[in-house]
């Protein structure tokens, strides 16, 4: 377990959208590139998006274009994962992570802290 910590899951029809937060704790978030994560049952972990430590660079998985975002407000230690036009294949876990380095990556290995992860599931 991490710094990180999640919040937002809990089910949500086609369509609809959801808010994810992530908290850091015991630190600066903005000391942190940020990412969010998402496992399907059965699935390997996979990337949905990323943020630089300014919030300046953005980067999502094809997947996801067009229809997440993800953002940060680094005086209240907090990243958010706004997701709209939800479908059932965004049902998953979702995780938080955290990397000490400088540059925004895709890789799990390349990110030091994980949250717990939340449920979201998208019913037909």
């Amino acid at each position: 377990q991490g710094q990180v910590g999640e919040s937002g899951g809990g089910g949500v029809q086609r369509g609809g959208a959801r808010e994810r937060t992530c908290a850091a704790a015991g630190g600066s978030d903005s000391n942190y590139v940020m990412a969010w994560f998402r496992q399907a049952p059965g699935k390997e972990r996979e990337f949905v998006a990323t943020i630089g430590r300014s919030g300046d660079y953005t980067y999502y998985a094809d997947s996801v274009k067009g229809r997440f975002t993800i953002s940060r407000d680094n005086a209240k230690n907090t990243v958010y994962l706004q997701m709209n036009s939800l479908k059932p294949e965004d049902t998953a876990v979702y995780y938080c992570a955290a990397a000490s380095s400088i540059v925004p990556g895709t890789r799990r290995s390349e990110y030091d802290y994980w949250g717990q992860g939340t449920q979201v599931t998208v019913s037909t």
